[in-house]
C-alpha cells in the first residue's frame, strides 16, 4: 500500500481508502470486507453507509486497532429508520453522532465532516450561530474531532468553507467525467475545478475522493458518458494525480469489489496510464445527458441536469441518489413538456421521454 501524509497533521493516509456507501447491510459480510481492507493496508474509512447495520461492522473490524484506522464521520447523515437520511437539525445530528461513537466504541473521530453541503442556503444554516459547524468546532476543542472537513460536489461551497481556515481535508467527487463536464456532481467549469485543486494543495488542505468511477458509469462503455470504458486502476490514478488528493475511496459491495480496487497497488505504469481520456470529447456523448445544463433556464424551473444525474446514479447502484433526488424542490413529474430543453440540448437528448422514465422510476 502507498501512503500520503496529511499536510495539516501527522497522519499517513492510504491512497486507497474505503467508501462506506456501498457496504452490504449484512453485518457479517460488511465485517469481512472491512477486515480484509485493514489487512491489505487500507487505513482510511468513510463512515456514511447507506444503512445503519454497517456501523456494527465498523465496531467489530476496528476493535483492538482503533489507533490504526482513520475515520471520516459525517455530521448530517442520520439513520433514524435504519436507512441513510440527511438532516441539518442539530438535535438529530448530536443524537446520531453520540450513537455513532457508542456503537463503534470510540470517543473521537479523526475527521468530522459537515455532510453533503451542495446548496448555499444549507451552508448558510450550517455556518450560522448555533449551527452544525459551531457544534463541530466545539467537539474539536474537546478532542472528539481531530480534524474538520466537509463533503460537497460544488466548488463554490468548497471555496466558502476553505475561507473559514478550519478545514484540513474535504471529500469531493473527482473523475474524468465530472472534471470535464458540468452538472451537480461535476459542477463547475474545467478551469474552476482545476484551480480549486491547485489552491487546496497550495494551502495544505487535502482532498479525499468520492465517486472515482462516476457511480460506475465509466467502467462500462454502455453507460459511460464517452461511450468508452476506463478501468478501475485508470480512474484511481487519475484522481490521485489531481493536486491535493491524498486518498481515493471506492465503494465496495463485496470482497471481489475490494480486490478489484486493490489491483491498483500492484499495477504497472502502463495499467495506470489514463491518457486515453485525451480522445474523449463531448461529441462522444451524443444522445446522452451529460448534465451540462445548456438547457437552462427551464421554463418550469427544473434542474434538468441534476434530475438526470441522480437518476443515472440510482441506476448505477448509488443507494443515496434517491434521497438526494427526493430533496429537490422540483421533480421530473413537474416537466411541462414544452420542448425548450430538447431545442437547446447540444447532445440531442430526448428529455421529455427521460422525464417520464424518471418519474416512473422514482415515483414522483
Amino acid at each position: 500500500m502507498e501512503y500520503r501524509k496529511l499536510p495539516h497533521g501527522d497522519e499517513w493516509i492510504s491512497v486507497i481508502g474505503l467508501g462506506g456507501g456501498s457496504l452490504p447491510e449484512a453485518v457479517d459480510k460488511a465485517t469481512e470486507i472491512l477486515n480484509a481492507a485493514i489487512d491489505s493496508g487500507i487505513n482510511f474509512f468513510d463512515l456514511a453507509p447507506s444503512y445503519q447495520p454497517p456501523f456494527y461492522a465498523f465496531a467489530k473490524a476496528f476493535a483492538g486497532r482503533r489507533e490504526k484506522v482513520i475515520t471520516q464521520m459525517h455530521f448530517g447523515a442520520v439513520y433514524g429508520n435504519g436507512k441513510y437520511g440527511w438532516t441539518q437539525e442539530l438535535d438529530k445530528i448530536k443524537e446520531q453522532i453520540a450513537w455513532n461513537f457508542k456503537t463503534i466504541g470510540t470517543d473521537y473521530t479523526d475527521f468530522g465532516f459537515l455532510h453533503c453541503i451542495d446548496i448555499h442556503e444549507d451552508l448558510d444554516k450550517a455556518l450560522a450561530s448555533g449551527g452544525a459547524w459551531e457544534y463541530m468546532k466545539s467537539l474539536k476543542a474537546e478532542g472528539k474531532i481531530r480534524h474538520l472537513g466537509f463533503s460537497s460536489h460544488e466548488p463554490g461551497i468548497a471555496r466558502r468553507l476553505l475561507e473559514t481556515g478550519d478545514v484540513d481535508l474535504f471529500m469531493f467527487s473527482i473523475n474524468p467525467a465530472y472534471d470535464y463536464q458540468k452538472g451537480e456532481y461535476g459542477k463547475g467549469e474545467v478551469a474552476e475545478r482545476a484551480q480549486l485543486y491547485r489552491d487546496c494543495e497550495k494551502e495544505g488542505v487535502a482532498i479525499s475522493v468520492m465517486k472515482p468511477f462516476a457511480g460506475g458509469q465509466l467502467l462500462d462503455e454502455k453507460t459511460s458518458l464517452f461511450k468508452r470504458t476506463l478501468t478501475h486502476t485508470q480512474c484511481i490514478q487519475y484522481a490521485l494525480d489531481r493536486p491535493a488528493v491524498v486518498t481515493v475511496l471506492p465503494g465496495v459491495r463485496t470482497i471481489e469489489d475490494l480486490q478489484v480496487a486493490l489491483k491498483y497497488v500492484g499495477s504497472t505504469p502502463e495499467e495506470r496510464d489514463y491518457s486515453v481520456i485525451g480522445e474523449f470529447t463531448p461529441a462522444s456523448a451524443e444522445g446522452i445527458c451529460v448534465y451540462c445544463n445548456h438547457c437552462q433556464p427551464c421554463p418550469a424551473g427544473l434542474n434538468v441536469g441534476l434530475i438526470n444525474k441522480y437518476y443515472d446514479l440510482a441506476l448505477a447502484g448509488d443507494e443515496m441518489a434517491k434521497g438526494h433526488y427526493d430533496k429537490l424542490p422540483l421533480h421530473a413529474s413537474d416537466c411541462l413538456k414544452c420542448g425548450h430543453c430538447e431545442s437547446r440540448c447540444p447532445f440531442h437528448v430526448k428529455q421529455e421521454g427521460r422525464m417520464e422514465e424518471i418519474t416512473n422510476y422514482f415515483g414522483k
